[in-house]
């Protein structure tokens, strides 16, 4: 796959992270030297340059004299990779180094080409730095945890690779790569930066769309399990709404229960008039989820691509400037992580509801609990008390993080976004959500069983087989953990995508 820098888009960010092959246009080269040069010149020159020739943030004042400029970069990386908690994934971490290599790769940034292809080499190499979880208020960038990235390219610090924890410098000796020696400017254009926020978003939000499209197969099965209407899902009614997430999931409702034996034997003589809203308004509650993942997708978009570190350099003409500001602010990926927390958490509480209708029997006219000889078997009972316990979890940890700062820096960062841990909690958030998706398709195909011999629709009746296929029919009590893990294991591998076909900002 080759990357045009500040052209990536979200289908190559999702290939990034499952570890496709990468490689960058080579377009950008000549800015790359261009910005180098200018900072070489700078350094000749002498005068003042902050993250040049200055030390940094509340210390911008030192002037630092040209013999000690590389060692004033390493020292920065060393006293910044202070980072705490568990490493990132290595989805994550594969994230985080394709997109800090295409936004220094765009030339705004002042690095050699020898910088961007470090990074490059440790993607293509596995070799992939550990970076501690948290450390980072999301505000001069991600500081600390792209420190510890920084560290490992130089040969120092932890790695993983092929499944293995070892010292940087031996991984980069395993690899044939020479560790990195930092010239003026470029420890701090590593450091600056919005990647680490940014890929743990990426990565949210691709889980996102998987559990989406799994909650669209999950509640149309629910509802031909309840024998529900699909009336609801008319388009006549949303089109008069005109809210275009809605529009297109009804669309997506109707695709999916066309043709069901079970909803065409209750078309006539049902005495129920309403379904409960769980069944009833679904596309109002999961069109209004889709509107804020594609809203979140287009920040993240942009933010993928974005030159965010600081200060940076602009030539033309021969001449460089190079201008001090505030891009490294991350903001925008914390104000998208927000939404996608507020989505995450209703995909999982309206699926909740759902478990929840259909094993109590006076709603959904299955057998109670969804077994048979209730009472001697206690069936989805306690599935359910999980779900619920999963959706009140995710209640908690859908709290805005942005709403949040903490002056840093000797109020020199006097105002911070809290990106970092707002993205870093969806993934726990999406847990959450998979589990409780996961044990309504349990639910719910134990109730398209109980219709037999009558049928669901065909695009349904694929989904129960792939349920059946990790998890059979519910006859009696049994060690059932296993049962949701699979299915859960199942919506985390993308196998429910197709549901939500063409609706998803990241299919290609």
């Amino acid at each position: 796959m080759i990357v045009i820098p500040g052209r990536l888009s979200l289908a190559q960010c999702r290939r990034i992270a499952a570890g496709d092959p990468l490689a960058l246009d080579p377009a950008g080269a000549e800015r790359v030297a261009a910005s180098a040069a200018a900072v070489a010149q700078i350094v000749a020159r002498g005068a003042p340059a902050y993250g040049i020739n200055t030390g940094f943030g509340k210390l911008a004042g030192a002037h630092i004299p040209d013999s000690s400029l590389e060692r004033l970069q390493a020292n920065l990386v060393r006293s910044h990779a202070v980072g705490l908690g568990a490493w990132l994934d290595d989805a994550t971490v594969r994230l985080i180094l394709a997109l800090k290599a295409a936004s220094l790769a765009r030339g705004y940034s002042g690095v050699r080409q020898g910088v961007i292809d470090a990074l490059l080499d440790c993607y293509r190499a596995g070799i992939l730095p550990c970076i501690p979880c948290k450390g980072s208020v999301g505000a001069s960038g991600d500081l600390a945890p792209l420190a510890h990235l920084t560290l490992a390219l130089m040969g120092e610090g932890e790695v993983r690779r092929d499944g293995a924890v070892l010292p940087a410098a031996q991984a980069l000796a395993q690899a044939g790569l020479q560790p990195l020696r930092l010239a003026a400017k470029e420890g701090l254009a590593l450091l600056n930066g919005t990647q680490v926020s940014t890929a743990l978003a990426l990565r949210a939000l691709f889980e996102a769309e998987d559990l989406f499209a799994a909650a669209l197969a999950a509640g149309s099965l629910s509802v031909d399990a309840a024998r529900g209407s699909d009336a609801p899902f008319d388009p006549r009614i949303h089109a008069v709404r005109g809210q275009r997430g809605q529009i297109d999931t009804a669309a997506r409702y109707r695709a999916l229960l066309e043709g069901s034996e079970i909803r065409r034997s209750h078309l006539v003589n049902d005495e129920r008039v309403q379904d409960p809203y769980s069944l009833r308004c679904q596309p109002q509650v999961m069109g209004a989820c889709l509107d804020l993942l594609r809203h979140a997708a287009a920040t993240l978009a942009i933010e993928a691509n974005a030159v965010t570190d600081n200060p940076l350099l602009f030539t033309a003409d021969g001449a460089a400037e190079i201008l001090s500001g505030g891009n490294f602010h991350a903001e925008p990926v914390a104000l998208a992580a927000d939404t996608l927390a507020l989505a995450i958490a209703e995909i999982g509480a309206l699926s909740e509801r759902r478990i929840a209708l259909l094993i109590d029997a006076s709603l959904s006219g299955l057998p109670p609990f969804l077994v048979r000889d209730a009472g001697l078997n206690s069936g989805f009972m306690l599935a359910h008390v999980t779900a619920a316990a999963l959706a009140s979890e995710n209640k908690s940890l859908a709290h805005p993080a942005s709403v949040d700062s903490l002056p840093t820096s000797a109020n020199q960062e006097d105002h911070v976004s809290m990106a970092t841990f707002a993205a870093r909690r969806l993934l726990e958030m999406a847990a959450n959500t998979r589990g409780i998706v996961a044990i309504e398709l349990l639910a719910a195909a134990q109730g398209i069983d109980f219709h037999a011999p009558l049928r669901t629709s065909p695009a349904l009746a694929g989904v129960h087989a792939q349920i059946r296929a990790r998890a059979l029919f519910y006859a009696e009590d049994r060690y059932f953990a296993p049962d949701i893990a699979a299915v859960a294991a199942l919506i985390e591998a993308g196998a429910l995508r197709e549901a939500a076909i063409g609706l998803l900002p990241s299919q290609e």
